[in-house]
């Protein structure tokens, strides 16, 4: 019954809907495996695709703890918090903005203009959305020198940064510590107003032989496996 009024709607508002780049389809209907999806984020597909592979790491006891470059508010670090519950999350960022030196760079290579302000918040801000904040470590600092200290070994790694050149250092840092069977998830690599992401990424990948997979999230991030 639902999936006839569903498939009514897509025809009579499909092209509207389209337009809008919003898409109504199912999602998963034979699996019988319990999924826990928060309905208030309003990215599924970003977050469907983290609870998945946070499911393979833990199904297949890959070892290794978790990681987010680039936090921001933590809005989606609160879920890598929650999907790897017993996984020492890292929490790198500035917690200030762009930093200049990534900046002058994206707009000297005519990559971005730089635009947004992500100044507006805090570690304690941060920390208090985590469900599991005792297994959070803050690294606040310009990237990657703020994380010449961290000696470990990665499952998963978020990497939400935007411009070019913390795209490519955060891949050439964490790429070698991930473990074989881990994933890198790399925001923004189809938006085109930071394009420095998509091109962090083909370097990267083209120095080193590495392939990736495009998903069709709101930010258009890439997933790279180990």
């Amino acid at each position: 019954m639902l999936k006839s009024i569903v498939q009514g709607i897509v025809f009579l508002f499909g092209g509207w809907l389209k337009k809008r780049n919003f898409y109504l389809t199912s999602s998963l209907e034979y699996l019988e495996r319990k999924r826990t999806i928060d309905k208030n984020y309003l990215d599924y597909i970003r977050l469907s695709s983290l609870e998945l592979i946070s499911h393979e790491i833990n199904f297949k006891k890959v070892k290794g703890n978790v990681a987010e470059l680039g936090v921001y508010k933590g809005k989606f670090a609160r879920y890598i918090n929650q999907y790897f519950p017993d996984r020492t999350l890292y929490l790198f960022d500035t917690f200030l903005g762009f930093d200049e030196r990534d900046k002058i760079s994206d707009v000297n290579h005519g990559f971005s203009e730089v635009g947004q302000d992500f100044s507006n918040t805090s570690v304690k801000k941060v920390l208090s959305l985590m469900p599991y904040p005792e297994k959070c470590k803050v690294v606040q600092g310009f990237f990657p020198d703020s994380a010449g200290a961290i000696d470990d070994i990665f499952a998963f790694v978020s990497i939400d940064t935007d411009l070019y050149e913390p795209v490519l250092k955060g891949l050439q840092f964490f790429f070698p510590k991930m473990v074989k069977g881990g994933y890198i998830f790399v925001h923004d690599f189809n938006n085109d107003g930071y394009k420095g992401a998509r091109k962090g990424v083909e370097d990267f990948c083209s120095e080193n032989n590495v392939g990736y997979v495009p998903i069709p999230d709101l930010g258009g991030s890439v997933v790279i496996v180990k």
